[in-house]
């Protein structure tokens, strides 16, 4: 997906550049009339394809600074107090990070970044409508040649990203650092900790029948029956029925699966087990069920068209899942059973049953939530919960478009506080190995300038960039 990741360990926010790495057509930088400049010289007018500065054997066009200004826009991010100088010193650092790469013979392999580029072409098609559209907005004359440059792009920052994380690899804090570290900081300039909650869910999924699964599967055999023995347009079939999102549109056309590819397993075992022409038999992954057509073998990758289809869930089987679910709310409410103890007994979720029905932050993989920084959707249904508290039934739906009733609890709360030595003894010290980490790849970076060719446009050269790029 064509999403930024923040710089790891960075003191300035600033974001990665477009993914893509290429030109959008010119009304998707309409954006740049109103994005802050610095104040402190101005600019002079670019050039369509300026070169801003080259750092080793990349270049850095004037376009990949506007681009990063765009895609920031896109993800809603705000571009008030980020100026070109530190955009442009990001990007130096990033082109910097992938010289080195090379240079120490790290190695990102192709099957890997081909299979990047897959999940973001489907994305920027799910969004525009169709290959010939994305290819035409990136200003590129085919799919093709997009995916060229998307290589290029990928692979280079996959290569800063690893090079990243060489440099800090080995990089540890010992607990009287830590201690130096907090008290350190003035009592008063102590950082504060925003108030987090530990939850806990209990999910019903409604029944799905033999019978539904069955009659799936018998539309899918119909299907693959009239392809093979009547000569009928497996493309058709997909735009007709199938309930992929990503790809009915397009014939459920899938270019370019390899091995590596980010899919299931069982999608891949099929695409490799089959000729060219050849229509699989139903079969299941976690997404529903399918049947899949070879259209092109490509050494090691495959074209593929598939029909994706989901068992009905009966209203009966909603209403058996309804009356469960606020018996089970009833009893833990009254106390006649505990949550965890409902949940690992009773809980379709089997990531969290065994634990009590404990969710995991995705982002740090500690069982605590900020409010400030939850899902909105979960937010909203534990914000104003007290500890110990049940939450309402509410309906959710994966990724996969399959709904699940719920109920959460809130285990545990932080009240915002003053960071303490002694309770927050583990967020203290990660913050602690942050500042060492940052303070090691200012030092790397600033050795490794001093080694490589760095040539920076005039335009830039009063920015004061946090490394010594411009070696004087």
């Amino acid at each position: 997906m064509l999403l930024f990741s923040t710089a790891m360990l960075q003191a300035q926010t600033v974001v990665e550049p477009d993914s893509t790495g290429v030109a959008k057509s010119n009304d998707s930088l309409v954006v740049k009339q109103t994005v802050k400049r610095d104040t402190l010289k101005p600019f002079k007018r670019y050039k369509a394809e300026g070169v801003s500065a080259v750092v080793g054997e990349y270049v850095i066009l004037d376009s990949d600074i506007d681009k990063a200004y765009v895609e920031m826009q896109s993800q809603g991010m705000s571009i008030e107090d980020i100026t070109r100088c530190q955009l442009m010193g990001k990007l130096m650092e990033d082109k910097l990070y992938a010289h080195q790469a090379k240079q120490d013979s790290i190695l990102v392999p192709d099957a890997e970044i081909n299979g990047m580029i897959e999940q973001q072409l489907q994305y920027m098609i799910s969004e525009l409508g169709s290959e010939e559209k994305v290819a035409e907005y990136y200003r590129k004359d085919n799919i093709a040649s997009l995916r060229k440059d998307l290589f290029e792009a990928n692979k280079s920052i996959k290569l800063a990203s690893l090079m990243q994380q060489k440099v800090i690899e080995k990089v540890e804090v010992t607990p009287e650092e830590v201690r130096t570290f907090f008290f350190s900081i003035p009592e008063d300039e102590r950082p504060v900790f925003g108030a987090e909650i530990e939850i806990a869910q209990l999910v019903i999924d409604p029944e799905v029948t033999k019978k539904a699964i069955d009659e799936v599967i018998d539309k899918l055999n119909a299907m693959r029956a009239d392809v093979l023995d009547n000569g009928s347009s497996f493309s058709t079939k997909a735009v007709l029925y199938s309930k992929d999102p990503g790809s009915a549109s397009k014939g459920g056309l899938y270019t370019g699966v390899t091995r590596d590819s980010p899919w299931a397993k069982e999608f891949k075992d099929q695409a490799f087990s089959l000729l060219e022409g050849e229509v699989s038999e139903p079969f299941e992954t976690e997404f529903g069920w399918h049947i899949l057509y070879v259209e092109k073998i490509r050494g090691q990758e495959v074209d593929v068209r598939h029909v994706l289809m989901f068992p009905e869930v009966s209203q009966k089987s909603i209403e058996a899942a309804q009356a469960e679910i606020e018996d089970l709310k009833t009893k833990v409410s009254s106390g006649e059973t505990t949550f965890a103890e409902a949940a690992r007994k009773f809980s379709d979720d089997k990531e969290t049953r065994n634990n009590g029905g404990q969710l995991i932050n995705p982002v740090n993989f500690d069982t605590k939530f900020d409010l400030t920084k939850m899902d909105p959707t979960l937010s909203a249904q534990v914000y104003n919960l007290k500890e110990g508290e049940v939450s309402e039934i509410f309906t959710d739906r994966d990724r996969t478009g399959k709904s699940s009733l719920k109920i959460l609890t809130v285990t545990k709360k932080y009240e915002e506080h003053k960071a303490d030595y002694a309770k927050d003894y583990e967020r203290i010290k990660q913050l602690a190995l942050r500042e060492k980490q940052i303070n090691v790849i200012n030092k790397w970076q600033n050795e490794k300038i001093k080694d490589t060719y760095i040539s920076i446009n005039e335009d830039y050269q009063d920015c004061e960039f946090s490394g010594n790029w411009l070696k004087k």
